[in-house]
């Protein structure tokens, strides 16, 4: 049976959980480097990615998080998480987990007033539209020829992609009630 980890330092792990918990899945919290020993994937929640960062790197999980990403094993990354699997952004000198070809910007919407949700075209979850929350989130500034974008907003602008194992989203799939994108993720786990 599956098992996916969820970086539980700070943010909307809890959120995540319950989500993949509708799934069938089960799910294990991650705040030391031995809890990855025995899942399947990883997701990597929103919240505040200065933060998260800081505490990967206290708790020696950042070193872990980069052998594991290099070596393919599937992350998935919401908001702050999109943010940490990046390899380069634009406007910090934050220490990422830096395995995913792209560029990114911090909260490129602005404040959190300005968080809105809208309904995005995602074809790789079919033809319904799919409920998109942005909460102070980050955009997709650049990417490489190894990275498909999956979604982008009416402007085109990025806001999700994938590169092989790796899913990025800069919005929050786990505060809606729909599970199409923990199931696209689990998708990528199982093959």
């Amino acid at each position: 049976m599956t098992k996916i980890g969820i970086l539980s330092l700070q943010g909307a792990f809890a959120e995540h959980a319950t989500s993949l918990q509708k799934l069938g899945v089960e799910t294990l919290a991650i705040r030391l480097p031995q809890d990855l020993e025995n899942v399947d994937g990883l997701i990597i929640p929103g919240g505040e990615s200065t933060t998260i960062s800081q505490l990967a790197i206290n708790y020696d999980l950042m070193k872990t998080l980069k052998n594991l990403a290099q070596n393919g094993f599937p992350m998935f990354g919401t908001c702050a998480g999109l943010i940490l699997l990046a390899r380069n952004i634009s406007d910090s000198k934050i220490e990422t987990i830096g395995a995913m070809d792209i560029k990114v910007q911090r909260n490129a919407f602005g404040r959190q007033t300005d968080s809105f949700e809208t309904s995005l075209p995602i074809p790789v979850l079919g033809e319904i539209p799919f409920p998109a929350i942005f909460i102070r989130a980050p955009i997709i500034e650049e990417t490489n020829s190894t990275v498909k974008t999956l979604a982008r907003l009416p402007n085109g602008t990025p806001v999700a992609a994938r590169q092989e194992n790796l899913l990025v989203s800069a919005f929050h799939p786990e505060l809606s009630s729909d599970l199409r994108f923990h199931a696209y993720f689990l998708d990528i786990v199982s093959r």
